[in-house]
Parts: structure tokens; sequence; C-alpha cells
């Protein structure tokens, strides 16, 4: 069966730097588009970064552009999300997602705290 772990996240000050990663199974891993999305306390779930099947094509959400990056690596199928620049406001639980079929992590929670 399809699983997503997802892992890396904690507590980092503003301007810190995590890196999360999503662990995939039960699948062909380097055959999906796969995304990130994160879920503020009180807000709806918002999709952060996309990224291509092969990771040649990468797209970001407004508020993450020049600060987060998406890569993939196929061999160890594994799905990343480098978040630079940290702020108050990326506070989140983050989710990776297999775009089709709609498969989900449980999440990792990240808080960005002085």
């Amino acid at each position: 069966q399809v699983q997503l772990v997802e892992s890396g996240g904690g507590l980092v000050q503003p301007g810190g730097s995590l890196r999360l990663s999503c662990a995939a199974s039960g699948f062909f891993f380097s055959n999906y588009a796969m995304s990130w999305y994160r879920q503020s306390p009180g807000k709806g779930r918002e999709l952060v970064a996309t990224i291509t099947a092969g990771g040649g094509a990468t797209s970001y959400a407004d508020s993450v552009k020049g600060r987060f990056t998406i890569t993939r690596d196929n061999a160890k199928n594994t799905l990343y999300l480098q978040m630079n620049s940290l702020k108050p406001e990326d506070t989140a639980i983050y989710y990776c997602q297999r775009l089709t079929g709609n498969y989900w992590g449980q999440g990792t929670q990240v808080i960005v705290s002085s």
C-alpha cells in the first residue's frame, strides 16, 4: 500500500533553516509528481510546492518562492523540502502528497519562533 512518512520538522528561530523529508513506499515513486502542503491553525491546507516525476520542473507558492526548494531523490524514494529564511508565518504542519490518487502523509510540525 502507498505510504508517505514525513520527518524533519521541529522548532526553529526566525531566519533559520530546516529540511523536511518524505519517505515514500508502496509505489513506483519515480513515476509520480509530488507536492508539499501545509496547514496552519485555523486555516485551510495550502499548496507549498510541486515537483514533476523526473524532478525537472518545480513550482512554488508566492509566499515561499525564493526561500523554499523542493527536490527529490528517486533512487532513495524520498521527497525533500529545504526551507530557508523561515518566518513565524511558516509555522504549520507540513504534509507530502502524491497527486495521483490523493495520498497524504501524517504530517510533520514546523514551529518558527524566537
